[in-house]
């Protein structure tokens, strides 16, 4: 462990150690210790697995609460002195040398200046933020978690001086109580707004804030004298939304809602330029004796004069002899107008504010004056250009099925449901939003589980109804193939997708763009992790080969969750394991739940992330890549088609075998976590108790949270037993980025699966024979990666993470014991309500910190 870190992670205990004292006596942390110590000697083999059990048993139920939180708070602040060593390290390799790996720099020296020019027309990142429900932990949590990362940043400072440093600790023995006092466990469930503004803090604090040096660090890649010249650099980033867009089996997600969403975004982006525009203007001197204004600008100026003549006069005189600067604080009045829907002062979208940037931005380049013209202005230019004055596009969601009953209500005529009114309610606001706010603020509408072109055309037939036979929202529509089926039958529904009127029309406007989007989630949890990823590829390659053959400039969404069996793991390499001519320099993705603060929590990080991403599509979408790729998936398909047949067997046998959905739910907390209300929507699409109701993320969580991990490596095994040929599976393994990713991916997973602690809630259902099989296949699996990696032990090439998932498994390993301490008592029966509740507590509270010690909810 690097010293830093270890230093952090000494202070942090420490200080909690004191506050445990303080809290409940020496008696609180001497429990705490002595599970400690037993986890670690179990792993060591020095202590026997029940003499844990016995520990945790032993205490009364409200020790074993505080014990829980007690790990729960730790892994908090540990997670936190790893985030800070993260961006040590960061600083560390950023020498002004040679390109940090997998940086912009990096794929613009590698790639060449005559390639970049056509990829950088074409390259789009889209990251999407959804409202899925994975992260575990409160908002009062997350908030104090900062403030105690500030404090950390500060005492970390050698500029600090002694008094300081005394003080800064003082500060942080004072938050880290503050942690431990507040409640872990959400008491209601948030609702959609609430998740609105849960997100607004990552826009407020990073992406807003990082896009500018995102787009700085290119531009300085691409040519000398960055800053000093036009830019080459576009502004490739847009951002989208689900987050009071999707309702999909969320009743709670209704027309009024979306509406207020987009509201709340628009508010935070049009203060966040006003208070840019206005820190740029007040710093914009130039004299027009030394930078005369061009033309266009003293006719703009003489523009705001007429029509803002008490407005101009008072910034005029602020400003005696700067016009550029009064022209740009004139602007900031403006956009703050436009917040408070003046409609006198306000700009009518975010386009008539960047001919006015540029109008500045001209004139000073003119004058001479290009460091004024291609510095911070170009930085407010770059954030107008990403965020507009929406923010992110807010794009809706809703099933197949839905719309489907809509549009038999509606053609049958009589009394329309309030379901159906809610659909064309929807479909009224999104006209709002357009008229409101432009086009581009929300204009997607994604279709789950879309089976046939008709479900496309539905959704257009809709929005003529809504329209009341006035102009209906323009809408780009936008199929989800989910299960096995509907990813296989994808090309044929887009087919007779360019059959239907709407959509050659859309194609005519947008210069024949499209977007299709891919759920890894409920393919996975049909299919299984490996056959699910085997179809995903054969669905982009084919889709991709769709799109050449009909001129179709394709945008392929990904669907992808945090966790390994929800299509999560590194974003970088996820990339470059596309199928060939599947990325073309765009690249759209989820982002949800807590990975939305893993990657975009600090300006450092989600840097570093963005770049990784961009990276890999600029290269993904060169010729050498996708010629490599293309070879190796034609060599190994073969291979390939034997393991996913093995792969998928293995893993219906299981899933699909007589009593499994009781079984599961008997081993393991499916049904306790709905009570952690992670988020607004229900874990069921429908109250029904099947398998196939039940949403991948309960699904994955579930099984996160018994230490078995299964939809991240289950039927792997059995189809790489499949092939009796070692050798080719370590060809496939080193020359195909597919399989290389599916093999790393896996042996993440299966290094934070414990089989000594799975085993014991695989025993809390009455089916031996499904347990047998679990375990078996989690032998099998975890044998032949190792073999087919050549590694020795799991993780063997990635020591950083190596270290960070030993490390941390003891003290998840305690937490799971208390839960499973609960977990058997809740199976056992508890028939005093008060009872009951406290051990449900107990085990939530050991499942938020699960949670935080692994990384992962669902």
């Amino acid at each position: 462990m690097p010293e830093p870190l270890r230093a952090d992670v000494r202070l942090l205990g420490s200080l909690l150690g004191q506050v445990l004292v303080e809290y409940g006596g020496q008696g609180l942390l001497d429990d705490v210790e002595s599970l400690r110590h037993a986890v670690i000697a179990t792993r060591r083999d020095e202590k026997d697995v029940d003499d844990v059990a016995a520990i945790v048993s032993g205490w009364p139920l409200d020790r074993a609460e505080l014990v829980a939180r007690a790990f729960t708070v730790y892994f908090h602040l540990t997670n936190l002195a790893e985030e800070h060593q993260r961006i040590r390290t960061l600083r560390e390799r950023d020498t002004g040398g040679e390109p940090q790996r997998e940086s912009v720099a990096a794929a613009v020296r590698d790639i060449g200046e005559d390639r970049m020019g056509q990829l950088l027309r074409d390259l789009e990142l889209r990251p999407v933020l959804t409202a899925h429900p994975t992260e575990a932990r409160r908002r009062a949590v997350v908030t104090a978690i900062l403030r105690i990362s500030a404090l950390l940043t500060e005492l970390n400072d050698p500029r600090a001086g002694s008094g300081d440093r005394d003080e800064l600790t003082r500060r942080l023995m004072e938050e880290i109580d503050l942690l431990w006092r507040t409640s872990q466990l959400r008491r209601t469930k948030p609702d959609p707004l609430d998740e609105v503004r849960t997100a607004m803090a990552i826009f407020d604090e990073t992406l807003f804030r990082v896009v500018p040096a995102i787009y700085r660090s290119l531009d300085t890649a691409l040519a000398p004298g960055t800053g000093a010249r036009p830019p080459l650099a576009p502004s490739y980033l847009r951002f989208g939304s689900w987050i009071g867009g999707d309702r999909d089996g969320n009743p709670y997600v209704t027309a009024q809602i979306t509406r207020e969403a987009v509201g709340i975004q628009a508010d935070h982006v049009l203060r966040a330029l006003a208070l840019a525009c206005t820190r740029v203007g007040r710093t914009l001197t130039p004299h027009e004796s030394t930078t005369p204004p061009s033309a266009a600008l003293r006719g703009a100026l003489a523009g705001a004069r007429a029509a803002q003549p008490g407005l101009s006069a008072d910034i005029g005189k602020r400003s005696p002899g700067e016009p550029h600067r009064r022209f740009v604080l004139y602007a900031a009045e403006r956009i703050e107008a436009t917040r408070r829907r003046d409609a006198d002062l306000g700009y009518h979208g975010a386009a008539d504010l960047l001919a006015d940037l540029r109008i500045v931005q001209d004139s000073l380049a003119e004058a001479g004056a290009v460091r004024q013209a291609y510095g911070e202005l170009q930085h407010l230019i770059w954030q107008v250009e990403t965020f507009g004055f929406h923010l992110a596009e807010l794009e809706v969601r809703q099933h197949s099925a839905v719309h489907e009953k809509a549009l038999a209500e509606i053609r049958a005529g009589g009394t329309l449901s309030e379901q159906t009114e809610e659909v064309l309610d929807t479909l009224r606001v999104i006209a709002w939003v357009q008229e409101r706010f432009g086009t581009d603020a929300c204009r997607r509408y994604v279709i789950s589980f879309t089976r046939t072109a008709e479900d496309v055309a539905a959704v257009y037939e809709l929005a003529e109804h809504a329209a009341l036979g006035g102009r209906p929202p323009i809408l780009d529509v936008v199929p989800l193939f989910e299960t096995g089926e509907d990813l296989q039958r994808s090309p044929s529904v887009l087919d007779g997708m360019l059959r239907l009127a709407p959509v050659r029309r859309r194609l005519l406007e947008t210069g024949r763009s499209m977007e299709v989007m891919l759920g890894y989630s409920d393919s996975a949890k049909q299919l299984g992790p490996t056959t699910a990823t085997l179809q995903l590829y054969d669905t982009q390659a084919a889709l991709a080969s769709w799109a050449a053959r009909h001129d179709i400039r394709l945008t392929l969404f990904h669907g992808r969750g945090g966790a390994l069996g929800r299509g999560g793991g590194p974003a970088n390499r996820a990339v470059l394991a596309q199928a060939p001519g599947s990325v073309s320099g765009r690249f759209k993705v989820t982002e949800q739940g807590e990975v939305i603060f893993a990657r975009y929590g600090h300006k450092e990080i989600a840097r570093r992330h963005i770049e990784q991403v961009t990276s890999a599509v600029l290269l993904a979408s060169t010729p050498g890549i996708e010629e490599r790729a293309i070879a190796a998936a034609e060599r190994f398909r073969p291979l390939a088609d034997r393991i996913s047949a093995a792969a998928e067997q293995t893993y219906r046998s299981l899933v699909e075998a007589d009593g499994f959905a009781d079984w599961f739910a008997q081993v393991s907390p499916l049904h306790e976590i709905g009570n952690l209300r992670l988020g607004s929507r229900p874990s069921r699409r429908k109250a029904t108790a099947s398998l196939e109701d039940l949403r991948a993320i309960p699904w994955v969580f579930s099984w996160t949270q018994t230490r078995v991990n299964l939809p991240g490596w289950y039927g792997l095994g059995s189809g790489l037993a499949a092939v009796d040929d070692l050798g080719e599976l370590r060809d496939a393994y080193r020359s195909w980025p597919l399989f290389a990713a599916l093999l790393d991916n896996a042996e993440m997973s299966l290094a934070k699966t414990d089989r000594a602690i799975a085993e014991r809630y695989l025993a809390l259902g009455d089916r031996a024979d499904l347990a047998a099989a679990v375990l078996a296949e989690y032998d099998r699996t975890r044998a032949l990666v190792l073999e087919v990696t050549g590694h020795t032990r799991l993780l063997e090439d990635r020591s950083v993470l190596s270290r960070a998932v030993e490390l941390r498994n003891p003290y998840v390993d305690a937490l799971s014991h208390l839960q499973l301490r609960a977990l058997q008592e809740l199976r056992g029966g508890i028939e005093d309500d008060a009872q009951r509740e406290k051990v449900e507590d107990l085990l939530l509270l050991a499942a938020a910190g699960v949670a935080a010690g692994l990384q992962n909810t669902g």
